[in-house]
């Protein structure tokens, strides 16, 4: 057992897989702080370093968290991490970070700055390594550390352009669509920081060497094009809306329903299609196979008008045929299968209160995830905790907060 503790909670949880990483945390918005979210779920030690002069955006989106000044998303993102307040300008807080690095065990960093700015505080790579050369040192960018756009500010929007994703995603007649989630931030930037990090850490076990990661969500929104796009380079053609089997060129796709709902349909096996032409009353349909062409995909649109979503769900009940409702988030969160697979939980904010959250998706039956605190806000950072377990006196750590060090 190891015992987490900040200054609202005492709680003793079971050592995480990850346990005895420690990651410092430069990160703000989605992609860095989702990545290292998921590290701290699993074990590891992450201390958020940021400022209570810089407000990072996703602290202020509605709803708030209850009882607290920041956001829901906020309370999530800052999950199980520790909070240390420095202003990086001050050259008292480059001294504390390289001495977190060289003295206070934490060998991983993970910064989400545009490139060259941690170089210009004297946090870069090559500055830090040399004060610790087993150091693995994430960077997260949209284009990457280096090349023509390294400058240049985008989003998620940007990057899914860029790579060619949008202009095979929508309709024909309406152009592309804005998605729910961020997919290059979190699938390019999230997702690929945490693997590459854990591969980077078991290649510092074989050899002992530490490294530069260079994550560019515009990288990962690129290779995405995995399944409709690898034949590009090849045949030198371009997938189009509503052109492939899974984008709308087949009757793989949403259906709306008599009250404004919608059904999902993804029977693309023909054991599946044939399930569902016969459910439709239409067999006939069963040889055309799910490329069955627009005039069958039409068909099935208005069938799909004449019952309400709930009533489809019921015709189809025990039919194996890769038929869902489009549920709100609302309702997803109700249903039988997410408390089934336990994916609201209910994490501490103080030592008598918690908070339900969306629960980390990974389950490992010997280290499972734990949750020991949800994230707070940079008033309530342990300043003092860290600075004293580095050796600082209560005197000292005065003086850095009279000289705006600790803000």
């Amino acid at each position: 057992m190891n015992t987490k503790t900040n200054a609202n909670m005492d709680i003793n949880a079971p050592a995480g897989a990850l346990s005895g990483l420690k990651i410092l945390d430069f990160t703000t918005l989605l992609p860095g702080p989702f990545a290292t979210m998921n590290l701290a779920d699993l074990g590891a030690d992450v201390l958020r370093i940021t400022t209570a002069t810089r407000t990072d955006l996703v602290d202020e989106l509605e709803p708030l968290t209850p009882g607290s000044t920041i956001s829901t998303t906020a309370s999530m993102l800052g999950r199980n991490k520790r909070i240390l307040t420095l202003d990086l300008k001050k050259n008292e807080s480059i001294e504390i970070v390289k001495k977190l690095i060289s003295e206070g065990g934490y060998d991983v960093l993970v910064e989400q700055f545009r490139p060259g700015v941690m170089e210009r505080l004297g946090l870069g790579y090559k500055a830090l390594a040399a004060t610790n050369p087993s150091l693995i040192y994430c960077s997260i960018s949209g284009y990457g550390q280096q090349g023509s756009h390294a400058q240049t500010a985008g989003h998620d929007i940007n990057y899914l352009s860029l790579a060619g994703l949008m202009d095979y995603s929508g309709r024909r007649e309406t152009g592309p669509v804005l998605t729910g989630v961020q997919i290059a931030d979190i699938v390019g930037g999230s997702n690929n920081a945490a693997i590459s990090i854990l591969a980077a850490v078991i290649s510092r076990i074989n050899n002992g060497q530490g490294q530069h990661i260079d994550v560019s969500m515009f990288d990962g929104a690129f290779a995405l094009n995995v399944m409709f796009g690898s034949g590009t380079p090849v045949a030198g053609t371009s997938p189009e809306r509503e052109g492939t089997l899974l984008n709308g060129g087949s009757c793989y796709d949403f259906y709306e329903t008599a009250d404004g709902g919608y059904i999902s349909f993804g029977g693309l096996e023909p054991k599946f299609w044939a399930n569902f032409c016969t459910k439709l009353g239409h067999e006939e349909w069963i040889e055309k196979t799910v490329e069955a062409g627009s005039d069958v995909k039409e068909e099935i649109r208005k069938i799909f008008r004449t019952k309400t979503r709930d009533e489809w769900v019921e015709v189809f009940s025990g039919t194996d045929a890769c038929i869902a409702p489009v549920l709100s988030v609302a309702e997803a969160m109700d249903s039988e299968l997410i408390k089934e697979r336990n994916l609201i939980v209910e994490v501490p904010q103080t030592q008598s209160q918690t908070i339900k959250q969306i629960a980390s998706p990974f389950n490992l039956s010997k280290t499972p995830v734990t949750y020991w605190q949800v994230g707070r806000p940079v008033a309530e950072a342990d300043n003092r905790e860290i600075l004293k377990a580095l050796g600082y006196s209560e005197e000292k750590i005065r003086e850095l907060e009279n000289i705006g060090v600790l803000r």
